[in-house]
């Protein structure tokens, strides 16, 4: 098992997010930026990293989290952005500069309203197979 696709397969998401047409406008991030962020953004979350070595090579199950975040009144803005960022990483071929990515999967959401009601998160987890 190797954790050293990791770092790829976060720069191969935000570069499809950040090049995805759907996206045009929407900051893509990898930490909560300070103070209160206005809009609508999307956040490259947390991972969890299981071995899938076999006889045949190295590999790894990567599930991942993106979170889109958005001060717009009601879902409506939040679910179109989450919609996009799902057909962007499921839809789309991701290179990676270490590994080679087998397959990624659309696992589950949760959209929440936050603090007073004023901010939507949608949290959808991802599920990438690599092979090293």
């Amino acid at each position: 098992m190797s954790y050293q696709a990791a770092a790829a397969l976060q720069s191969a998401i935000y570069a499809r997010l950040s090049g995805f047409a759907g996206m045009s406008g929407v900051s893509i991030v990898d930490a909560m930026p300070p103070g209160t962020a206005p809009g609508t953004f999307v956040l490259i979350g947390p991972e969890q990293v299981v071995d899938q070595s076999d006889k045949s090579g190295g590999g790894a199950e990567h599930r991942f989290e993106i979170a889109v975040i958005s001060d717009a009144s009601g879902f409506l803005i939040a679910k179109q952005v989450a919609g996009r960022v799902s057909e962007a990483l499921v839809g789309g071929a991701l290179t990676l500069t270490t590994g080679r990515l087998v397959s990624i999967q659309f696992l589950r959401a949760t959209a929440r309203r936050l603090e007073a009601g004023d901010t939507r998160r949608i949290d959808m987890t991802f599920r990438a197979r690599i092979e090293l």
